[in-house]
């Protein structure tokens, strides 16, 4: 099978956060990237998908509650399950941070670049992402305290702010442009394309430079960090199986599928990363490990994922349950995505 080159750029940035990681000042300006550059994307979301279809996502009630279900109830209860594993595979406070990542919201940026990329319901993925993320912020926390026992952590207006700044209002103001730019930006749909890719990079690069200034890879065994990696792979292999196959179960289309899979599978380290550094104080390095390795392959694999499911145009008539509601939410995304 021929390499992706895309696979090749996400390794390549892993490679370089190691030898060169941002730090001090360099740091501010890749993290500035990074918040400018997914700012940047939904603005052109915005620009792009016409107010009805963004609409037409938001009344996707059945597949929001499927995410959200994956998301807080069926991701924690697999990370209740890895207690079973300490101390043979995990010590206690790697399995901690296990269960924290269960907890914590789906991804926004990159569920929607993945799901752009493999031609699914994008105006579906925008609602499903920022609905996951908003109910994190009050969510996360209280499961936090229930279940790790910490009652510090609590809901953050500066978190709210921060979403509604780098998001919502980026993609309102691209709604609100539409009239005068959608045209240019369906004419360089390959510059969307770029800003897709090009945004997880910076997470990646952003993301891991920062688990490495921070020196956490050094707190853990090598035996116990292949262990953690063994454990999350399956976790992740797992959800990827449950989103996709059991949302066909429940009756949704391809384009539907795909949201599902890539906003259900999911963690955000952009919203873990503030959470346990007010529900873990001083420990919060070592919580955050496994949230770090899951977020990076997680990328990784949905990239491939991603990429497959492109080159799959035929399943779009094919899948088995898309009812008529589906195909009728898929015609006009369909025409953008083109």
């Amino acid at each position: 099978m021929p390499i992706d080159p895309y696979i090749v750029l996400l390794l390549a940035t892993v490679g370089l956060a190691a030898l060169l990681p941002a730090r001090g000042t360099a740091s501010d300006v890749a993290s500035g990237a990074s918040t400018a550059a997914i700012a940047f994307l939904f603005f052109l979301y915005g620009a792009r998908l016409s107010t009805r279809e963004a609409l037409d996502g938001l009344r996707h009630w059945r597949l929001h509650v499927t995410v959200l279900a994956c998301t807080f109830i069926l991701f924690p209860g697999f990370g209740l399950a890895t207690r079973a594993l300490v101390p043979v595979l995990l010590t206690q406070p790697l399995y901690q941070g296990l269960l924290f990542l269960t907890l914590v919201p789906s991804t926004i940026q990159s569920s929607i670049a993945f799901t752009s990329i493999a031609r699914g319901n994008v105006p579906a993925a925008i609602c499903a992402g920022s609905f996951s993320s908003l109910i994190g912020i009050v969510v996360t926390p209280l499961l936090a305290a229930g279940l790790l026992g910490n009652s510090g952590g609590g809901f953050s207006a500066d978190s709210l702010i921060k979403i509604v700044l780098q998001l919502l209002v980026p993609f309102l103001a691209g709604q609100v442009l539409r009239r005068w730019i959608g045209g240019f930006v369906a004419r360089h749909k390959k510059v969307l394309g770029l800003v897709d890719r090009g945004s997880i990079l910076l997470v990646v690069y952003t993301a891991f430079s920062e688990g490495m200034t921070r020196g956490i890879w050094h707190q853990v065994s090598p035996a116990r960090l292949g262990a953690l990696l063994a454990v999350e792979a399956v976790l992740l292999t797992v959800m990827l199986l449950l989103t996709w196959y059991g949302a066909r179960a429940l009756g949704f289309g391809r384009n539907d599928r795909i949201a599902i899979q890539f906003a259900g599978s999911k963690k955000s380290l952009a919203s873990g990363l503030p959470m346990a550094s007010v529900l873990f104080g001083a420990q919060a390095s070592l919580a955050v490990l496994p949230l770090m390795l899951f977020h990076q392959m997680q990328l990784m694999v949905c990239a491939v994922i991603a990429k497959r499911r492109a080159r799959d145009p035929q399943e779009a008539q094919d899948a088995p349950g898309a009812s008529a509601e589906h195909a009728v939410q898929g015609q006009p995304q369909d025409r953008v995505l083109r």
